[in-house]
């Protein structure tokens, strides 16, 4: 298991987690994704509410508008880049070793074609893909993780799951995540 991993896995296991969020607010003000605290995770190994008690830490923020995105000023030369998704926030978090660098809003699957939970890798990458399941829908950014299509790509992220199944990204997160990770990268996702 690589240091990621152990670094936010260490301390109480966390076998199930959850998060509340509050009314919809005004249009013009930040969504408030809370902390996931106890219970509705169908499946946490505890990752998803650390990355974002860090990203309170990095960035003093405690939640994004659909389509918003933070980003590290300054990124660590050395590490393996790793991201954690949180299905029940729509979030993504991006990690460089063991410093969070980067959080965005996501669109995960609808219902019907949900993104699968657990633990994967980046399989492949193309700067411009274009989907054969669905009428060749542009990709951009394209991170694929399993044998069926599920990828990350650069997409419309409306605050709620809308995809087929993939997790899509704002599109200038998706460019800088794509130039950070490799074949190989380990990802997470929990919900």
């Amino acid at each position: 298991m690589n240091k990621l991993w152990t670094f936010l896995g260490s301390g109480a296991a966390l076998a199930l987690s959850s998060c509340s969020t509050a009314p919809a607010p005004a249009p013009h003000a930040p969504i408030a994704r809370a902390a996931p605290t106890m219970a509705p995770y169908l499946w946490t190994h505890g990752f998803a509410p650390k990355a974002h008690r860090a990203m309170v830490a990095s960035f003093g923020r405690t939640g994004l508008r659909p389509g918003e995105y933070l980003w590290a000023p300054s990124i660590p030369a050395a590490g393996d880049t790793n991201l954690v998704v949180d299905l029940l926030t729509q979030m993504a978090y991006v990690y460089r070793g063991e410093q969070l660098i980067g959080a965005a809003t996501i669109s995960s699957g609808k219902k019907g074609k949900e993104t699968p939970l657990g633990f994967w890798s980046v399989l492949q990458k193309k700067r411009s893909h274009f989907s054969r399941k669905y009428d060749s829908a542009p990709m951009p950014f394209m991170q694929r993780i399993d044998d069926h299509g599920i990828a990350f790509h650069a997409g419309k992220t409306p605050g709620y799951p809308a995809s087929h199944g993939c997790i899509r990204l704002p599109p200038k997160f998706a460019e800088k995540l794509y130039a950070l990770t490799a074949i190989g990268s380990k990802v997470v996702i929990e919900g």
